[in-house]
């Protein structure tokens, strides 16, 4: 069978999620996603994840101890990001950084202590190269506070509220893992080969640097800008559908009904609206929106997808435009290592076929 793209291809047997795009289900290790989303935090995700079940209180907090003690950036790792091109983008920054921490210590098969030093790492990596470019200290990590918290933290040397650290916890569990996506895919055909976790992870954010793959919502991002208060959604909605543009956040690839990202997004957004006003927008925005759909495009079963609700967070907590892959990164390595631990566990090496379509010698 010949499938470009290898579309619709089973490739492996996983217990790690299922995503079925018919009935809108999202699935961690049996669990709703969107529920652990709204009810559970980044570290018993990331553990879940991994080890196949939610952690005790013991387990958590040993996990969330080791997490804590690798966040910090080796001397040698500053030095290597500090030398590079001012002009590499964020996600070759990264890329580097996880190839070069791929010491001989990372063998096959890989470990989740490895797995843990190279989660800690991503959000300092990420806030240390993104204030050393604009001029600013490097803002170390903080023992007292977790995962999500610190990466805010230490991007902007004060302490985030809580209402910004609940949603953008919940976009970061939601982006954890979705199937064999191309950046999945790589990580696993790299495992396969019984190469380290380190290079399989390197692949994989090469796969996610793509903009077909870990584009950001600038789309969503720009709507709402244009919007920019409840009074003026109606007119801006009416104009871009009347001129048969296309509404971003809205509809999905893999979504035929409603995307259980957003679902639980919106929860989160519409707990904290009075929080913050891009919170508030958007919910007003989804509702219209969603309305006008079904006027102007009846039946095509439009609804809001979790880009949506990404770019009303990352609004909120004012992350800027070109950290949105890497922070996106910084969450989907959690799946990367995952069907990595699972590939090693009972490993055949991925090798697909190819049909030659060239010309034959006379």
């Amino acid at each position: 069978m010949k499938t470009a793209g290898l579309e619709g291809v089973v490739a492996a047997i996983s217990e790690i999620s299922l995503v079925d795009g018919n009935k809108g289900h999202l699935v961690y290790r049996g669990h709703w996603a969107k529920d652990l989303a709204i009810s559970y935090s980044f570290e018993e995700v990331a553990y879940l994840l991994w080890y196949g079940s939610l952690p005790n209180k013991t387990e958590l907090h040993e996990f969330g101890e080791i997490l804590k003690a690798n966040r910090r950036l080796p001397d040698y790792i500053k030095t290597i990001i500090d030398n590079l091109p001012e002009k590499m983008e964020l996600m070759s920054v990264l890329r580097t950084v996880v190839s070069a921490m791929g010491t001989e210590e990372y063998q096959w098969p890989s470990t989740t202590e490895q797995a843990l030093s190279l989660t800690a790492v991503l959000p300092t990596v990420i806030s240390y190269r993104y204030r050393r470019i604009n001029g600013l200290s490097p803002i170390e990590p903080s023992d007292n506070l977790n995962h999500v918290a610190n990466f805010l933290y230490m991007l902007k040397e004060e302490q985030p509220s809580q209402s910004h650290v609940k949603a953008l916890s919940a976009y970061l569990i939601l982006t954890m893992e979705h199937g064999m996506n191309a950046s999945t895919f790589t990580a696993r055909v790299i495992a396969s080969t019984q190469s380290d976790l380190a290079s399989a992870i390197s692949g994989a954010i090469g796969a996610m640097k793509g903009p077909l793959h870990g584009g950001a919502p600038s789309g969503v991002i720009e709507l709402l800008d244009e919007i920019g208060s409840k009074e003026n959604a109606e007119d801006v909605l009416r104009r871009k559908l009347k001129g048969g543009e296309r509404l971003m956040g809205f509809g999905h690839r893999v979504y035929k009904t409603q995307d259980p990202r957003a679902e639980a997004l919106r929860t989160i957004t519409a707990e904290f609206s009075e929080d913050d006003p891009w919170f508030s927008l958007a919910n007003e925005v989804e509702d219209l929106a969603i309305e006008l759909l079904n006027e102007y495009k009846p039946g095509r079963k439009l609804y809001t997808n979790v880009e949506f609700y990404a770019a009303a967070i990352l609004k909120a907590i004012d992350l800027p435009t070109e950290l949105f892959t890497s922070a996106f990164t910084s969450s989907r390595i959690i799946g990367w290592i995952a069907n990595v631990l699972e590939q090693n566990e009972n490993n055949r090496i991925i090798r697909p076929a190819s049909e030659y379509s060239g010309p034959m010698p006379e």
